[in-house]
């Protein structure tokens, strides 16, 4: 059993703060801009990413490819907005890219793409994210390098088998510079997560599979901090951290609705609205 600390199954029921509040208005300038994206998907991983561009991640904006840096990779490539947000809040990426995120010619698609500085890996098809970070774990490992490598999973995408065949490989090997970050919004695409395959006993099944487990508030930035700070969690074995979030957290309309799984378009009101909902957060 982890002795990592563990909190609540809900979220923290506050106001957003205003870096938090600042972040998400990044978000609705990428979905604005290129009027399509997965905005349910991005707003629940805000304060995950937040913490770790702030506070955990070794890098270099200005030297995207600097050896020794840690790796980030968000596997649920749907929820790239967030990541854009952050690449260019931290000056991976120019901040006027997020206006043209998916339109002709831009930077910016629709799932990362690893040309894209401080992109690691492309993703999209669900389930390949912690296969990758395997092998960049196992690499630095070879390399005599202490880069850590961080691989963001929904809560959906890990029905894939193929996430359960890396977790075994993980184990295997004792890849204490893998951490697996699953963000446990409770919904996908088209449903609650215990409706369409139920995956609980989640913690317990990471505990079967080899890997020392933590949990945290996902939207709460202290507890985040305090979890991901005592990575790995236990000597010679792979971490999992379960963040319990909120999809669509910080608008009223999004939170806990499918409907935001993806946006095709939204009008001048619409957006409007969003940044008020954000504001009162």
């Amino acid at each position: 059993m982890s002795n990592a600390p563990k909190s609540t199954t809900l979220p923290v029921k506050g106001r957003l703060d205003e870096r938090s509040r600042h972040l998400r208005n990044m978000v609705i300038d990428a979905l604005e801009g290129g009027a399509r994206g997965h905005p349910g998907a991005a707003l629940s991983l805000i304060e995950i990413l937040r913490v770790l561009y702030d506070d955990v991640l070794r890098f270099r904006s200005d030297e995207p490819d600097w050896p020794e840096r840690d790796r980030l990779i968000l596997s649920k490539g749907h929820g790239c907005l967030a990541l854009y947000a952050m690449l260019a809040d931290k000056g991976y990426i120019p901040a006027e890219e997020l206006n043209r995120q998916s339109r002709p010619g831009a930077m910016l698609g629709g799932h990362p793409e690893d040309h894209i500085p401080g992109v690691e890996a492309s993703t999209g098809s669900l389930g390949h994210g912690l296969a990758i970070g395997n092998g960049l774990a196992l690499a630095a490992r070879m390399q005599k390098r202490d880069s850590r490598v961080f691989v963001i999973m929904g809560d959906g995408e890990i029905n894939e088998g193929s996430v359960w065949e890396a977790a075994m490989c993980a184990a295997k090997h004792g890849l204490e510079n893998l951490v697996a970050i699953i963000d446990r919004n409770k919904l996908q695409s088209y449903g609650p997560t215990a409706e369409v395959l139920d995956i609980e006993p989640l913690a317990d099944k990471w505990r079967s599979f080899g890997f020392a487990v933590g949990e945290a508030d996902g939207h709460d930035v202290a507890a985040l901090r305090d979890v991901f700070r005592m990575t790995p969690i236990e000597p010679g074995r792979p971490s999992v951290i379960i963040c319990h979030t909120v999809k669509g957290r910080g608008v009223s309309m999004a939170e806990h609705n499918p409907e935001w799984h993806h946006k095709s378009y939204l009008s001048d009101a619409e957006i409007a609205e969003i940044r008020k909902s954000i504001g009162e957060s």
